[in-house]
């Protein structure tokens, strides 16, 4: 796991991811070794009926970082996706950094999110989200729109996501789910992927018709300052009011699983990004953990 070192300022999930990553359907992993020793990683996961790879999980280890292997592992991952899986069509991926116009414009950018990203630990981590119980109360916003309700049912979570005004109502980037990272078209077999992920999702109960939606993937481990929890929430929707309560009703929902510190990152539509700021501001131990950054959710021929 070392070959994680200084990924994401800390924030790798590799380490957590890796060895459930090996047993996972639809999961290809490369590894690339040099004198016996892994010296780098690449991932890619089959989607939407196999007609697109999502690639992820590209590392070089510290010592050989520099040297062109990333290009070389890219490659290889590439050839081998389409002589033993012909019937891919489209590379895709996420990243969180601006590669600059030479790079991007080997892509189709189809999306950018902002990123809301707060820290804290789990002391101050309560009393933070009743505060911001405490806010949607006193500003009426609990009571002024529509509710939001859990949904538990996988066929009431079909019929939601294959709802063919879905994407257009929730302003979807790039009319996909990005689950974590990974984009994955409104499609019955991405379903089977999403029900592996063990997600916790709200949406707007106020119809059938909901105009916000939204899923926390559970805590899990990074080696940030020694060993601390990433919590990633996604929203979808352009509506503030159901915004904040999304945020407040999944943290709450995670309230009795954060220890130690913990780092929140919140995936949203740009429009929402700095009246979230400011619902989260004011808090003591909860802070936020870095200024607006960016999802950019790009696509390529394989």
């Amino acid at each position: 796991m070392a070959i994680s070192q200084d990924i994401y300022g800390g924030n790798d999930y590799l380490p957590h991811r890796y060895h459930s990553w090996m047993t996972e359907p639809g999961r290809v992993v490369i590894i690339a070794r040099r004198d016996r020793k892994l010296v780098a990683l690449e991932s890619g996961l089959l989607v939407d009926g196999g007609e697109t790879v999502i690639v992820e999980g590209l590392r070089v280890c510290p010592n050989e970082r520099g040297c062109g292997l990333a290009g070389v592992i890219q490659r290889f991952v590439d050839g081998y996706i389409k002589r033993v899986y012909p019937n891919v069509k489209t590379k895709r991926l996420t990243r969180g950094d601006d590669p600059g116009p030479e790079k991007l414009s080997k892509f189709t950018l189809l999306a950018r999110r902002a990123i809301l990203s707060l820290w804290g630990d789990s002391e101050g981590f309560d009393s933070f989200v009743s505060g911001l119980k405490e806010k949607l109360l006193v500003s009426d916003e609990s009571n002024s729109s529509s509710p939001l309700v859990q949904v538990k049912d996988l066929d009431a979570l079909k019929t939601i996501l294959m709802d063919s005004d879905l994407s257009s109502r929730l302003q979807l980037p790039g009319g996909a789910i990005i689950q974590d990272w990974q984009p994955l078209k409104l499609m019955e077999s991405n379903l089977h992927i999403l029900a592996r992920r063990n997600l916790t999702w709200f949406v707007d109960g106020s119809s059938g018709k909901p105009l916000f939606m939204s899923f926390h993937t559970p805590p899990y481990p990074i080696p940030f300052n020694g060993g601390s929890l990433r919590f990633n929430i996604d929203l979808y929707g352009t509506d503030t009011s159901l915004a904040k309560k999304a945020l407040t009703a999944h943290l709450n929902s995670v309230r009795s699983e954060i220890q130690g510190l913990v780092l929140v990152h919140i995936y949203m539509h740009q429009t929402l990004w700095e009246d979230l700021k400011q619902f989260c501001e004011g808090h003591e131990t909860v802070k936020q953990f870095r200024d607006y950054w960016e999802q950019l959710f790009l696509e390529r021929e394989p």
